[in-house]
């Protein structure tokens, strides 16, 4: 088979795409032909050696994708030959991600994709949209505990604020959504927001709390820069969920968090406990069997241009990035 792979971290010139033997499936695993693969920040980050090493032998990269069930390893139940399914944490701990024409991965982050949904809204979902679910989540209650909430979606227009609005749409919230450009606010209004603020500018801050007085849920990509606007739309019993980090750690005023009584919650999807995972993936396929999920715009590169595709997304491309085998 086909795959891109890379023997040693670096920039992306380490890619290569070359024909490997082609995987066999091992007990719980199952193999599938790959139709789209999702590229996240986090796949350019770990081919660059900023969160690991060198890969013992070669990586195949690419947490998220979609495609079509080739082969069941044994024990495996639950999928079948020919099914369709969209996949995450490709990458995590396993050689084979799903930058390749065929993928190995354990059978639970292979997940039945319904007809109604194309591969390449399957391949956009994966890391984004499962940590969008946790980060609505992890404060206890599920998604029930958001009707009739209000939620704030902190980077409206990327990936995982993308389907966190939707996700909190799902559930029943009133959603505000912060952006830093008309671009960018047209994609939070598409997503379902129903406020959406530009935060670069005077009276942010008042608009949400004119619009949702106090905000229970933040989903917050950059808590340093953030924070003062975040303050100030909270209260008592509110919680700041956490899930990116930014080039230097912030200094956090204790104190003003102290006399919030308000909660700092950090996500890293990698080191979810297991139920709380599936969790998170059971009500992303409830909403995606809804018709509630829907892709960002997106951008297509071939297998051969899988570096153009990591360095679109290291540069910051606005919408989703796919590599198609």
């Amino acid at each position: 088979m086909r795959a891109a792979l890379y023997r040693q971290t670096g920039p992306s010139s380490v890619l290569s795409v070359e024909e490997l033997p082609t995987p066999e499936p091992g007990p719980g695993q199952v193999r599938v032909r790959v139709a789209c693969s999702g590229v996240n920040p986090t796949d350019w980050k770990t081919r660059s050696g900023a969160t690991g090493r060198d890969p013992e032998g070669f990586q195949v990269p690419h947490q998220d994708g979609a495609g079509v069930v080739d082969a069941l390893g044994e024990g495996v139940s639950g999928l079948s030959v020919g099914q369709r399914v969209w996949l995450y944490l490709a990458a995590a701990g396993n050689r084979w991600g799903t930058a390749a024409e065929l993928s190995v991965v354990p059978a639970e982050r292979a997940v039945p994709l319904p007809a109604s949904a194309s591969f390449e809204l399957g391949a956009c979902l994966g890391v984004p949209a499962v940590t969008a679910a946790h980060c609505l989540s992890c404060a206890g209650g599920g998604p029930g505990a958001l009707e009739g909430t209000s939620v704030l979606v902190a980077g409206g227009a990327g990936a995982v604020g993308h389907y966190a609005i939707e996700l909190a749409k799902h559930a029943g919230a009133r959603v505000v959504a912060t952006v830093s450009s008309e671009q960018k606010a047209a994609l939070a209004r598409a997503a379902g927001a129903d406020l959406v603020v530009n935060y670069r500018q005077p009276g942010a801050a008042e608009a949400v709390r004119q619009f949702a007085g106090r905000v229970e849920r933040v989903v917050e990509v950059a808590v340093g820069a953030n924070l003062d606007l975040d303050l100030a739309v909270c209260g008592p019993g509110s919680v700041v969920v956490v899930y990116a980090s930014e080039a230097a750690d912030p200094a956090l005023p204790t104190r003003r968090l102290m006399t919030a009584n308000l909660t700092l919650h950090y996500v890293l999807l990698y080191g979810v406990p297991a139920p709380e995972l599936a969790e998170a993936v059971a009500w992303v396929s409830r909403a995606l069997a809804d018709g509630a999920l829907s892709a960002l715009p997106l951008h297509r590169y071939p297998l051969a241009e899988v570096a153009a595709a990591q360095d679109a997304v290291q540069q910051g491309a606005i919408g989703k990035v796919l590599v198609l085998p």
